[in-house]
């Protein structure tokens, strides 16, 4: 379904963030939440979306639980700090898997979204993901939702010029979301 113009209806019923790089800034294999740092204008984005009634989620892979790199409770810590800094989020799923495990939630596939769109009572066509690399736009997709890239100096050239909509930061992201621009996939006339 493309959408051409933005009505009320447009506007997603839900809203679901990376976690590292996007909501805070990345900490690889982070399993101390004394280092979790709220991304630029994470907060501001935020407020915009709880003003709105919107509810908010945090999908997020964590392999260094599968690479001993970091336990389940580590990454648990850290979400609670997370939660503690710019929450509370009304769904969190992980996804503690190697990329080499397969498993049906790690994005790029569709499962973490899938999960937290029905906990939240929402149907997937009606959620937009906002990440910062391809992973979480492809993830969007394949569980037929909307998606924003905010990219990072990790996010691949290749990244942004396959994402349906591209913003330069968070707070850009959620006026756009909230603009009722990107359920459905890419827009036409839209500009990056």
């Amino acid at each position: 379904m493309l959408l051409t113009c933005a009505t009320t209806r447009d506007v997603p019923e839900a809203v679901l963030f990376d976690r590292d790089g996007t909501l805070v800034v990345d900490v690889p294999y982070n399993g101390d939440p004394a280092q979790v740092r709220p991304a630029a204008v994470a907060t501001a984005a935020l407020q915009l979306l709880r003003a709105a009634g919107t509810p908010l989620g945090v999908v997020t892979n964590q392999s260094g639980i599968a690479r001993g790199l970091i336990t389940a409770e580590q990454a648990d810590a850290v979400n609670r700090r997370v939660d503690a800094l710019l929450g509370p989020f009304d769904v969190w799923r992980v996804c503690p898997h190697a990329p080499e495990e397969g498993c049906a939630c790690r994005k790029p596939r569709p499962g973490m979204v899938l999960a937290a769109a029905q906990e939240l009572g929402v149907a997937p066509e009606r959620v937009v993901v906002i990440g910062d690399i391809g992973a979480d736009v492809e993830a969007a997709a394949a569980a037929g939702a909307g998606s924003v890239l905010v990219p990072t100096p990790v996010t691949r050239p290749e990244e942004v010029a396959a994402a349906p909509v591209v913003r330069p930061d968070l707070v850009a992201a959620v006026r756009h979301v909230l603009g009722g621009h990107v359920l459905g996939g890419r827009v036409p006339g839209v500009a990056r």
